[in-house]
């Protein structure tokens, strides 16, 4: 964008006007029928001939959501042992959304300044990972900047070092870094400790990992998964309509590149998750279109999406912002029909994740009852939504999602990564901790002199 746009500048193409009928669309929801794009509108915006979101119409969408939730996974809320590690903040990409960056020049050597973000070596992550699995974590999710010195592995690194512009591929040497990154195979490789669980390279790091090469991203990911990695976070989605992407991040992979890069995961084994990150400058058309290509997608790739993940956008310190293209996020209104929605129209995809981190415990607790069924992980350690502005801390115990999960009359159970490990937690049978992973023996993840104060809700 050469000029900054403000929230009224903004006209799409894809508007949320349909022919279907509100009432239509929310029988065929009931039935279990499968929607269209303008169905899903319908529901969205609980019926495109009224003004705002109608109370009746809202509770009778959730309703159904929560119905289907129940036909099709029960009355169990799962959650995962993780930590995040994400390698680094370094980043020159320039997404209008995201305030997990930091500009990568400030990591070099000679830069005059201090810098606000950090870069993590591959023994920093091993060590890292390595405390985590030791107390029971087994899996680690891992989402980093693009910064300009990562490179796929050595082969990768010499073909950057020969290109004639480097700039142009948005390559730096380690050299002339305080922190060398290392490369991704080596970063994937450390966290892969003792039968870890590593979730990592989104399509948009993929795409940083074969640039200036002719590389497809089939070779990419069988690279990585040779090194250690087992699934993929279908991040780096945001919107899949390109033309809300050229908007909020312009610099980033289009629509058709992320769904090349999800199937490419696929086709070397890799299973992924799948996100949609709302409430910006989109609309309910752009957010239905998005579910669609989701639900193509997992059409395509024989059910390798194991879980969909709602993100409400927090808005309080990114660009988006702080330049007036947008005023705030999404109302819980909208996020409450977001994860209603998203239970309806993918019906192939049979987890939709609360998200604790954007949501809080009370908010995040009401989306169980709104069609999601998985409520995240413990986490460790939030660093991409606390820098934007959110609130609801880092670390949720397993004696806190037992509590939580209780107090809404549901059953507490504890997961693999791809679902198909399970442990059904006894309420009565405290001390609560991991036991799936290769080093859990339920003992509670810290101690209690360790764990964050909870946050201001």
């Amino acid at each position: 964008m050469d000029q900054p746009v403000t929230e009224g500048d903004l006209e799409f193409e894809h508007v949320p006007e349909t022919d279907q009928s509100f009432e239509n669309a929310l029988e065929k929801a009931r039935d279990g029928d499968r929607l269209t794009v303008d169905d899903g509108i319908e529901l969205l915006t609980t019926g495109t001939d009224v003004e705002g979101i109608d109370r009746t119409r809202k509770e009778q969408v959730l309703e159904a959501a929560d119905q289907r939730r129940r036909e099709v996974v029960g009355e169990e809320v799962t959650f995962v042992a993780n930590l995040n590690n994400n390698v680094t903040t370094a980043c020159n990409v320039g997404c209008l959304f995201c305030n997990f960056k930091d500009a990568a020049h400030t990591f070099e050597s000679d830069y005059d300044g201090e810098t606000a973000g950090f870069t993590k070596t591959p023994a920093d992550s091993r060590e890292i990972v390595r405390d985590a699995v030791s107390r029971g974590i087994y899996e680690v999710t891992s989402v980093s900047g693009l910064h300009p010195a990562l490179a796929l592995d050595d082969e990768h690194r010499e073909i950057l070092e020969a290109h004639p512009n480097p700039k142009e591929i948005n390559y730096v040497p380690p050299e002339a870094y305080e922190t060398d990154p290392g490369t991704y195979v080596e970063q994937i490789d450390a966290m892969s400790v003792d039968g870890v669980h590593v979730h990592s390279m989104t399509p948009e790091e993929i795409d940083h990992a074969r640039r200036g090469t002719d590389w497809s991203y089939e070779d990419v990911y069988r690279r990585l998964r040779d090194a250690g990695l087992d699934t993929v976070p279908g991040t780096a989605a945001e919107i899949l309509v390109d033309e809300v992407r050229d908007v909020i991040c312009p610099g980033k992979i289009d629509t058709g590149e992320w769904l090349e890069a999800m199937e490419a995961a696929a086709a070397v084994g890799l299973d992924a998750t799948a996100t949609i990150m709302y409430g910006h400058v989109e609309n309910e058309a752009h957010r239905v279109r998005h579910l669609k290509r989701v639900r193509d997608l997992q059409e395509r790739v024989d059910g390798a999406i194991t879980e969909f993940v709602p993100l409400s956008f927090i808005h309080q310190n990114t660009p988006l912002f702080e330049h007036d293209v947008v005023s705030g996020g999404a109302s819980r209104d909208e996020d409450e029909l977001m994860i209603a929605v998203s239970r309806l129209f993918l019906d192939n995809i049979d987890h939709i994740q609360s998200s604790w981190v954007k949501y809080g415990d009370e908010g995040g607790l009401k989306m169980l009852s709104c069609g999601a069924d998985d409520f995240m992980g413990t986490i460790l350690s939030e660093e991409i939504t606390k820098r934007a502005g959110g609130e609801y801390g880092e670390f949720r115990s397993f004696a806190d999602y037992v509590e939580l999960i209780t107090s809404i009359g549901r059953i507490p159970v504890e997961r693999s990564t791809d679902y198909e490990t399970r442990r059904v937690i006894d309420p009565d049978d405290p001390p609560f901790g991991p036991q799936l992973g290769p080093k859990a023996d339920g003992t509670p993840l810290l101690e209690s002199d360790e764990r964050p104060l909870p946050a201001d809700d």
